[in-house]
């Protein structure tokens, strides 16, 4: 009876580990060897092991039928962490009504002492449960802390783009607009003007957008390549952009990836290309791999320098930027002269 009364606790204290405790002890581990359910069923074994055969040989009451403990410990130990892992609570009602009926069959004992053995065989999996719930409990503390930081971040980023960047983009936006009513302007600057105008307005609304996302970032998506061809609405009607793209089977996280490479290749053409008059955006995508590219054909009179440069000086912070982006997520960039214009690509994992 004492054999049996050991396998059973420990059997009970695994029971509600694995389910419980075993996610916030393992990510809690250290060393070398990490507490996973696995290792957590076999060091349970072993224990399970030890303990019977103290046990019968301290007593010295061998029969024919204690040595089959030792191979239905591990094999209970073993099914408990296969069915019994990732159940759920509603689950453990049907259980304990099946456990109490073969209780009930298998010993015929007074009901209070059944009453009181099971009661002392639970303690280890009540302990083992509360240590689970707290070290979860403890977990989920932490990541509400960590998640009111970045909302914090988050809320005083967008005051500072709101009070301070907003508020300069206006002031020139308005320039702009007063310049534009000068009696006898050329042609050429009020076209300059409307440009610099349409171009303050865009930053505006990108401004906000920015800010709404940053203050409520489940109501703002990031754009996708549905949406790429509003990035050719900064170009004048003399330049032709195309687009070629195909999206079918791309996620959402690549999809927003490329958004960012296109509309920063085109914000270079039209920094660094003012007189380019085509401009071609290509997307490709197969079952790994996402391929953007931006092309423009360049134009008469460009210096070398551009034509030498690299990401760093083309691009400024944001090719570096987006190099590095790329290079965060498993893709890779490049960008370079191509014939007269200047061509860029980016491979993003689809």
């Amino acid at each position: 009876m004492y054999v049996f009364a050991a396998v059973v606790a420990v059997l009970a204290a695994v029971t509600a580990l694995l389910p419980r405790g075993v996610s916030g002890l393992g990510r809690r581990a250290s060393g070398f060897v990490a507490l996973t359910p696995e290792v957590v069923a076999v060091v349970a074994g072993g224990v399970s092991l030890v303990v019977t055969a103290v046990i019968v040989v301290a007593r010295g009451d061998v029969q024919a039928g204690t040595w089959g403990l030792f191979a239905e410990v591990p094999a209970l130990l073993v099914l408990t962490l296969l069915a019994a892992r990732r159940r759920p609570v509603a689950a453990l009602v049907p259980g304990l009504a099946v456990a109490l009926v073969l209780l009930r069959q298998v010993w015929n004992g007074p009901p209070l002492l059944i009453l009181g053995a099971c009661a002392a065989w639970a303690l280890p999996a009540v302990a083992a449960a509360g240590a689970g719930l707290y070290l979860r409990w403890l977990d989920q503390a932490r990541g509400r802390a960590v998640a009111a930081a970045v909302q914090d971040q988050r809320l005083a980023l967008a005051r500072d783009l709101h009070d301070f960047v907003a508020h300069d983009v206006s002031g020139m936006l308005v320039q702009a607009q007063a310049a534009g009513f000068t009696p006898g302007l050329p042609e050429p600057v009020a076209d300059a003007l409307r440009r610099i105008e349409d171009g303050g307005r865009r930053a505006l609304a990108s401004l906000d957008r920015t800010v709404h996302m940053l203050n409520d970032p489940d109501r703002a998506p990031t754009p996708g390549l549905e949406r790429v061809g509003e990035l050719a609405d900064g170009f004048p009607p003399s330049v032709r952009v195309s687009f070629d793209v195909a999206t079918e089977g791309v996620s959402r996280e690549a999809s927003a990836t490329a958004y960012r490479v296109v509309s920063e290749a085109l914000t270079n053409v039209r920094r660094h290309a003012p007189r380019a008059s085509a401009v071609a955006v290509s997307v490709r995508a197969d079952r790994l791999w996402l391929e953007v590219r931006v092309e423009d054909d360049g134009a008469a009179g460009r210096t070398d320098a551009r034509r030498g440069s690299g990401i760093g000086r083309r691009g400024g912070f944001g090719l570096a930027g987006l190099s590095e982006l790329l290079a965060a997520v498993g893709g890779s960039l490049e960008a370079g002269p191509h014939g007269d214009g200047w061509r860029l690509t980016a491979v993003i994992p689809a």
